[in-house]
C-alpha cells in the first residue's frame, strides 16, 4: 500500500510543480494592466512553465519497444502453454495474454505502463530461446513461475501489482532524466525517498516469487537458474562478440544463429563452469531483487538433501525448436542485405577482414616511411630484396630496440604472406569452436609462414621465399575480391539523435573509423528519427562511409518510409578520423566538441535539450574525441 502511495505522490509532484510555477508566474503578471500582461505573459509562460512542463512529459514519458521474436500460440506449442498454465496458477495470477520467444538468455513478464504505472496493460511473457536450447524442463519452469508471480496479488496483496509497475516504471524515468532538467531535482528526490520506503518491500517480494518457483519446479531448480541464468547471459555475450560480431561487420550472417550458440555451448562447457562459479554481480540501483547470495541462502533452506533429479530438455516444451531459431533468427537477425552463408564461410572472411584491417594500418605509415606505396607482400618484398625495409621499418618502430624491430617485420611479412595466400586460394582458415584457428592448405595440411616470414625480411634468401611461394601457388600481387570489400561494415559504437553540427540539426553515429553525419528530421518527428537512426546502425554502414542497405531496411510502403529511408543515404555525410588533425570537448552549460580537418574545414559539435543517445553513445563520441585529442 505504502509502495503504492508513493507511486502516487511521485506522479503529483511531477505535475504539481509545474501547476505551482505556472501560478507564480500569473501571480506575477496580476498587478500588470491587461494588455501588458498579454504581452509579457506570452513569452514568460512558454519561458518558465513550459519549459518546465516539457522536462516532466520527457521524464515521465515511458517507452519500451518490445523485443524482436516470434508469438507462440497454444495451438502450437500445447506443452508449452500448459507449464504456464500451471505456473500462473501456482503464482496466483492469470496466465499471460501471450507469449513470444526471445534472442536473450533471459525470461520476463511485461505489460504496458500506463498514468506512470499506475494502471497496467495485458501481461506478456518473453521466453528466451537460449533457455529452451540450454536448460532441462524444471529450470524453465521455475524462471517461468517466478517472473509470474511478480506483483502476485495472493502473494503481496491488492496493490501488489501497482507496486510492482511503479518500481519498473520509476527505475526507467529517474535513469533518463536530464541532470539539468528543471524538473529533475524534486523528482530524484522524491525517488530517492521511495526507494528508501519500496525496498524492504519489493526484497519481501522477490523471495516470496522465489519460494514459488522452488514449490513449482523444485528448490534444487529455483537455485539453479540463480546461478545458471547470469553465467548463459555471459556465454551469450561472448558468443555474440567473439562468434557473432566480426562476421556481421564483413556483411555476411550464418545461416544458423542460435546453432552456433548452442556449439559454443557444447563445446565451453569449462568456460560455462567458471562462469557459474563466478561471485555474481550486485543488484543494480532500481533492481527489485535482493542480492543473489541472499536469494540463494533463502532457497538453501527449502533444498532436499541428495542430488538434483535429471529432468527432460526444455526443447521438448515445443514442437520444432530448430525451426523456432530459424523463425527468431528471421526477426531477431535480419539479413537484409548481407549474404547468408554457412559458419565456416563466415568465420573465414571475418578473420581475412580483421587480418586486412591490421595489414592496412601497418602499410599506411610504412608508406609514408619509405615515400612509396607499399600495398602488400609483394612490395613489402620487393624492400627486402633493395635492402630497404630494415631501415623504414625503423623509422616506423623509432621507440623500439632493434630485436623487436626485427620481430614486428617478422610478424608483419607473415601477416601478408597469409593473406595473399588466402587470396590467391591456395590457403583458408580451420576454425575451432574450442581453440584458435588455423591457416590450412586446401587439402587441410598446416601452412607454416613464420619461418619463410623471417627469410623474407633478409635480402640474401627473400628470393628463395619467392620461388616457394610461387612453386605452391601464392599470386604476391592477389586481393581480395571487390563484392566482399563492398560489403563489409565499419563497426558502429554508439549513436545520438537531436545534435547540433556546425549550426544545423543533426543526428550522428560514432564508428570505429569516423563519424557518420545524417541531417535530422523535424523536432516533430523526433522518435522517427531515433527509430531511423536505429535501423542505420543496425545495417551497418561501409566502409566507403555510405549506408549498407537504407533501401533495405524496410519496405517503403508508405510515403513517410521512402522519405525517411532515401534522406540519409543522399545527404549524409562521412568523416574519417584520418581526416581529423585536431579535436578538443568543452562545456559550457550543454555538452560540446570541436573537432579541427587536415584540410582547414572544422566540425561544432553540440548537444541539445532534445539530444537522446542510442545506447553508448555519449560514451563512444566522448572516447573518439579523446582518442583524437590524445593522437593528434
Amino acid at each position: 500500500m505504502r509502495s503504492a502511495a508513493m507511486l502516487a505522490g511521485f506522479l503529483a509532484v511531477a505535475w504539481l510543480q509545474v501547476a505551482a510555477v505556472l501560478l507564480v508566474v500569473l501571480l506575477v503578471l496580476q498587478p500588470l494592466p491587461g494588455e501588458r500582461a498579454l504581452q509579457v505573459a506570452v513569452p514568460l509562460v512558454i519561458a518558465v512553465a513550459g519549459l518546465l512542463w516539457w522536462a516532466t512529459v520527457r521524464a515521465l514519458r515511458l517507452r519500451r519497444p518490445a523485443p524482436a521474436g516470434v508469438p507462440v500460440l497454444r495451438q502450437h506449442a500445447p506443452a508449452l502453454w500448459t507449464m504456464i498454465d500451471d505456473a500462473a496458477a501456482a503464482a496466483g495470477v492469470k496466465p499471460p495474454a501471450g507469449v513470444t520467444i526471445v534472442a536473450g538468455a533471459d525470461a520476463t513478464v511485461a505489460q504496458p505502463l500506463r498514468l506512470g504505472g499506475l494502471a497496467g496493460g495485458p501481461r506478456e511473457l518473453y521466453l528466451g530461446l537460449p533457455l529452451l536450447q540450454a536448460w532441462d524442463e524444471s529450470r524453465v519452469r521455475a524462471v517461468v513461475a517466478h517472473e509470474l508471480a511478480h506483483g502476485s496479488p495472493a502473494l503481496g496483496g491488492r496493490f501488489a501489482p501497482m507496486a510492482r509497475r511503479g518500481r519498473l516504471a520509476l527505475g526507467r524515468i529517474v535513469p533518463r532524466i536530464p541532470r539539468r532538467s528543471p524538473a529533475g531535482p524534486l523528482l530524484r528526490a522524491w525517488a530517492r525517498w521511495y526507494q528508501v520506503v519500496d525496498t524492504p518491500y519489493s526484497h519481501e517480494q522477490e523471495l516470496a516469487a522465489d519460494r514459488v518457483a522452488a514449490t513449482f519446479a523444485g528448490p534444487h531448480a529455483a537455485a539453479a537458474v540463480l546461478r545458471d541464468g547470469p553465467a548463459l547471459q555471459a556465454m551469450q555475450q561472448l558468443f555474440h562478440a567473439e562468434y557473432l560480431s566480426p562476421g556481421w561487420q564483413t556483411g555476411l550472417v550464418p545461416d544458423d544463429v542460435f546453432g552456433g550458440f548452442l556449439r559454443v555451448l557444447a563445446a565451453r562447457g569449462d568456460d560455462m563452469a567458471a562462469l557459474r562459479a563466478r561471485e555474481p554481480e550486485p543488484p543494480g540501483e532500481w533492481d527489485p531483487h535482493p542480492p543473489p547470495a541472499q536469494r540463494l541462502a533463502a532457497l538453501a533452506e527449502l533444498i532436499p538433501e541428495g542430488p538434483e533429479p535429471p529432468g527432460r530438455p526444455a526443447g521438448e516444451l515445443v514442437p520444432d525448436l530448430p525451426g523456432l531459431g530459424r523463425a527468431l533468427q528471421a526477426v531477431a537477425f535480419p539479413p537484409g542485405t548481407r549474404a547468408v552463408v554457412g559458419w565456416d564461410e563466415f568465420f573465414g572472411v571475418a578473420r581475412i577482414a580483421e587480418m586486412e584491417r591490421e595489414a592496412d594500418a601497418s602499410l599506411r605509415a610504412l608508406s609514408r616511411a619509405a615515400g612509396t606505396p607499399v600495398t602488400g607482400a609483394a612490395d613489402m618484398l620487393d624492400l627486402a630484396a633493395d635492402g630497404r625495409l630494415r631501415k623504414v621499418a625503423e623509422t616506423v618502430f623509432d621507440d623500439l630496440p632493434a630485436d623487436e624491430v626485427s620481430g614486428r617485420v617478422t610478424d608483419l611479412i607473415a601477416l601478408l604472406l597469409a593473406l595473399a595466400a588466402l587470396h590467391s586460394g591456395v590457403a583458408r582458415w580451420r576454425h575451432s569452436w574450442t581453440g584458435t584457428a588455423e591457416l590450412v592448405v586446401i587439402d587441410g595440411s598446416y601452412l607454416e609462414l613464420q619461418a619463410p616470414a623471417e627469410a623474407a625480411g633478409d635480402p640474401a634468401t627473400v628470393g628463395e621465399v619467392r620461388e616457394w611461394l610461387t612453386s605452391i601457388g601464392v599470386d604476391l600481387t592477389a586481393s581480395a575480391t571487390t563484392a566482399r570489400h563492398h560489403s563489409a561494415r565499419v563497426p558502429v559504437l554508439g549513436g545520438v539523435v537531436g545534435m547540433q553540427v556546425d549550426g544545423v540539426r543533426t543526428d550522428l553515429l560514432v564508428l570505429e573509423t569516423g563519424l557518420f553525419l545524417v541531417p535530422a528530421l523535424p523536432r516533430t518527428r523526433h522518435h522517427e528519427s531515433r527509430r531511423r537512426l536505429t535501423r542505420l546502425a543496425a545495417d551497418g554502414v561501409l566502409t566507403d562511409g555510405s549506408p549498407a542497405a537504407a533501401e533495405a531496411a524496410a519496405p517503403a510502403t508508405t510515403a513517410t518510409a521512402t522519405a525517411t529511408l532515401e534522406k540519409p543515404a543522399a545527404d549524409s555525410r562521412f568523416v574519417p578520423f584520418a581526416d581529423v588533425a585536431s579535436a578538443s570537448a568543452t562545456r559550457s552549460g550543454r555538452r560540446a566538441w570541436e573537432i579541427k580537418l587536415r584540410d582547414g574545414g572544422s566540425l561544432s559539435v553540440r548537444s541539445t535539450l532534445d539530444s537522446e543517445e542510442l545506447p553508448g553513445g555519449w560514451a563512444a563520441l566522448d572516447d573518439a574525441v579523446a582518442f583524437l585529442a590524445r593522437t593528434r
